[in-house]
């Protein structure tokens, strides 16, 4: 009888190709975050250079969401290199960051419209890493984590 336990097992470190190729998924979303960040910072710029509204909230928001993008590349790259701590991090921040962009977007008059959506759109690449970062193959190379955060 044929052993199947190889093909259906669960990963046991984060060198299995399933663990990479996940992050390496997780890391076109975070690389996509990064890039709608600057393409929503830029746009602040070309509006403020044209006599439009760029309030300072604005500014201030786009430049720190920019501004976190390569912590988030930094803890995406040392969780694939088997970093649970990291791991740890980037899961929460995945969940936390677009949760808090979505909410502060929704107060009525603190942004137009347009940057609302913009930013919402960054956090959708987020969500994407953080559904990613809680997949069973990522989830099975961190035991102890799962076993803390169960205790």
């Amino acid at each position: 009888m044929a052993d199947t336990t190889a093909t259906t097992t669960a990963p046991e470190t984060y060198e299995d190709p399933r663990v990479q190729d996940t992050f390496k998924k997780v890391h076109k979303f975070i690389g996509l975050y990064g890039v709608i960040s600057v393409i929503v910072l830029g746009t602040v710029a070309a509006m403020a250079i044209t006599g439009n509204e760029a309030s300072p909230f604005m500014w201030i928001r786009g430049s720190i969401l920019l501004l976190v993008w390569p912590l988030f590349h930094r803890m995406a790259t040392r969780s694939a290199q088997g970093d649970a701590r990291q791991y740890d991090r980037l899961g929460t921040v995945t969940v936390i960051l677009p949760i808090a962009i979505i909410v502060v977007d929704l107060i009525p008059g603190l942004c137009p419209p347009w940057y609302a959506a913009m930013q919402g759109v960054s956090a959708l690449a987020l969500v994407g890493a953080a559904v990613l970062t809680r997949g069973a193959a990522v989830r099975n190379v961190f035991p102890k984590l799962a076993k803390k955060k169960k205790a």
